[in-house]
């Protein structure tokens, strides 16, 4: 019975995260960043992203023209920044507001049970 308990739970944090990390994403990438310093700074902000789920979402996020980008080289490394494009800003500025309403419904209900 523990060992469906901890699957169970499991699944179901990853699916809460995964809803949240465009969010977390987007809201960082309105300064620019290359994937490893955005990583970090995700970490450093208590959010652990490991590669294998960060690079491909970057990917999606450009590809659906949320973010911009640009090849540079750093530190003698060729290196690919990204940043918030103008749809991206906006997109961003809807899902904060949607975020947090989301958020306060959950509370509400939370509190009543």
């Amino acid at each position: 019975m523990e060992n469906d308990y901890s699957t169970i739970v499991e699944k179901l944090r990853l699916e809460l995260r995964r809803g949240a990390l465009p969010l977390a994403v987007l809201a960082q990438l309105r300064e620019e960043h290359y994937g490893y310093s955005l990583r970090k700074q995700l970490s450093s902000l208590g959010l652990e992203i490991d590669e294998g789920t960060l690079y491909p979402l970057i990917r999606r996020l450009a590809s659906q023209g949320l973010l911009t980008s640009e090849w540079r080289d750093d530190d003698k490394r060729r290196k690919r920044f990204y940043r918030l494009s103008m749809l991206g800003e906006q997109v961003l500025e809807t899902l904060i507001v949607e975020w947090r309403e989301l958020n306060s419904s959950i509370d509400r209900i939370l509190k009543e049970g």
